[in-house]
Formats: C-alpha cells, structure tokens, sequence
C-alpha cells in the first residue's frame, strides 16, 4: 500500500511540474527575459535557458496545449490509480464502523477522491 502512495504522490508532483511549466511561460516577462539573455552574451554563460523561454513565449502555442494535455492524462491517471488501488483497502476500515459499513465502499471512493483533488490543488 505504501508504494501505491508513493506512486499516486509522484502522479501529484508530476501534475505540479505541469503546472509550473505552463506559469513559467504566461507570465514571464519578455524584456527580463531578454536582459538576462544579453547578460548572458556578454559573459559567456550559457544562454539556452533564456532562448528557450523566448522562444516558447513567442509561440506558445504547442507547448501550452502540451502542457494541458498533460496535466489532463495525469489528473485522470492519478484518479483512476487512487480510487482503484486505495479505497478497497480504506473500505476494509470503514466497514468496521457500524454507521458506515453497508456504505464504506461508496464513502472511501469519495473520500479517495476528495483527497486526491485536495492534493492536486496544493501540491500540482
């Protein structure tokens, strides 16, 4: 069980790093982004990263829709792994407690969820 969640945190962070990619590109600024370029020349260090953020800028296109069509496949693959591998386990639990028992599976699914979204926000 542990290692399943691990797996639905790793789904979770990598929601996160699709995120973080489709912000850097929106909301960076073009002329920071070409001073830091210039800068850059001038010293000789490297200067893909500020060429690669331009040029993404520029046409964003591709990349944002890449971006969304991750951030939607590890969304559901998260959902879909952590309903189907965490709430039979979580159901064994809540049918031990009599107000809930004839309800655990339905309860632990939803609470799997509720869960699995409330990480997403925060963390993805």
């Amino acid at each position: 069980m542990l290692s399943n969640i691990i797996i639905l945190l790793v789904l979770i962070l990598l929601n996160g790093f699709f995120s973080m990619s489709e912000m850097a590109v929106v909301s960076s600024r073009r002329q920071r982004l070409q001073a830091l370029l210039s800068k850059r020349r001038q010293t000789d260090a490297p200067v893909a990263g500020p060429e690669t953020a331009l040029q993404l800028q520029a046409e964003p296109g591709r990349f944002l829709s890449s971006v969304q069509i991750g951030i939607t496949l590890v969304g559901v693959f998260a959902g879909a792994f952590g309903g189907a591998t965490l709430a039979g386990p979580l159901a064994a639990l809540f049918e031990t407690w009599p107000w809930i028992g004839q309800y655990a599976q339905a309860v632990s699914f939803t609470f799997v969820v509720i869960v699995i979204t409330y990480l997403s926000l925060i963390l993805g």
